[in-house]
C-alpha cells in the first residue's frame, strides 16, 4: 500500500464497511486499532474483576477509567455473570463502550426482588451508556391481578443471615427498602419509617410496579402484610416482630390477617 495507507480499502476488507468517504474510513480504521490495542488490558481487567467477585446474587456496575457508569446488571451468581462479560469469544462483537471497562463494583443482595429493584434504581440514577434506557415501569403495562394492587410491605431474606429486608410498595408507584434485624432490636424504628412512608407524599423513581409484578408471578408466596390493617406505628412494629420471629418466614408464606 506504500507510505499512505488506503483507508477505504482497509475499511472495506478488514471492517467490512464499503463506500466510506476517505476521512470517515481513516477514523474508522484508527478507532478499530485503538480498540484492538485495548484487548490485552480488557482481558487483564476481566481476570481481576472475576477473581474478586463473589459467587452470590447481586447487582453490579461496570465503569470506565473516568468512573463513568457503562453498564448496570443483576445476577444470581456475580462471578459467573461477570465472566460472561469478559469471555474471549465476546471480544469481536463487543460494543466499543464495553471495551473501555476499567473496574466493576457490586452489591450483594438476599432476594430476587431486591436485585430487580436495585438494578432499576441504579439504571435510573446512573444512566449507564450501554443499558437501553426506558421510562419508569407502569402498572397498566403489566399483567397484575387487581386484587394485588394494594399497598403492601413485603418481607424477604437479606444478604445478612440475621436480618430481613422490608420492602414497601405503594399503588401510586412509591417504594422503599430497609434492612432490619430479625431479633426485633430495631424494628420499632423501621416500623415508624414505613408508617410515614405510606402516609406522606413520595418523590423518587416509581418502581413499585416491579414489586407488584413480581408478587403476581415468582413472588406469589412471599410474606407480606397490608400496612393499613393496623392503627399505629407501634402496632405495625408488633406485627413485623411476629413475622420476623417466625422460623417459617423464609419458607415464604402469605400473611393474610
Amino acid at each position: 500500500m506504500g507510505d499512505a495507507p488506503d483507508y477505504e480499502l482497509l475499511a472495506a476488507t478488514v471492517l467490512g464497511i464499503r463506500g466510506a468517504p476517505p476521512e470517515l474510513a481513516r477514523r474508522l480504521v484508527a478507532q478499530a486499532l485503538v480498540v484492538e490495542d485495548r484487548r490485552d488490558t480488557w482481558r487483564a481487567i476481566g481476570e481481576r474483576v472475576c477473581r474478586d467477585a463473589p459467587s452470590t446474587p447481586g447487582v453490579y456496575v461496570l465503569r470506565d477509567e473516568r468512573g463513568r457508569a457503562l453498564y448496570v446488571g443483576k445476577a444470581v451468581n456475580l462471578r459467573r455473570r461477570l465472566r460472561t462479560h469478559f469471555a474471549e469469544r465476546r471480544w469481536r462483537g463487543l460494543k466499543a463502550d464495553l471495551s473501555r471497562v476499567a473496574a466493576a463494583e457490586w452489591r450483594e443482595v438476599g432476594s430476587e426482588i431486591e436485585a430487580l429493584l436495585r438494578e432499576a434504581d441504579l439504571i435510573g440514577e446512573l444512566r449507564p451508556a450501554v443499558n437501553v434506557q426506558v421510562g419508569a415501569p407502569a402498572i397498566r403495562s403489566r399483567a397484575i391481578p387487581p386484587a394485588l394492587l394494594r399497598d403492601a410491605i413485603v418481607v424477604v431474606p437479606s444478604v445478612e443471615a440475621d436480618s430481613a429486608e422490608l420492602i414497601g410498595a405503594r399503588t401510586d408507584g412509591g417504594w422503599m427498602i430497609q434492612r432490619t434485624r430479625r431479633s426485633g432490636a430495631d424494628v420499632a424504628v423501621h416500623a415508624a419509617r414505613l408508617w410515614r412512608f405510606f402516609r406522606t407524599p413520595f418523590s423518587g423513581p416509581l418502581l413499585a410496579p416491579i414489586v407488584f409484578s413480581w408478587l403476581a408471578a415468582r413472588g406469589a408466596a412471599a410474606t407480606r402484610l397490608d400496612p393499613h390493617d393496623v392503627t399505629s406505628a407501634r402496632r405495625l412494629g408488633e406485627r413485623l416482630s411476629a413475622l420476623l420471629g417466625d422460623d417459617r418466614l423464609f419458607v415464604e408464606r402469605l400473611d393474610q390477617r
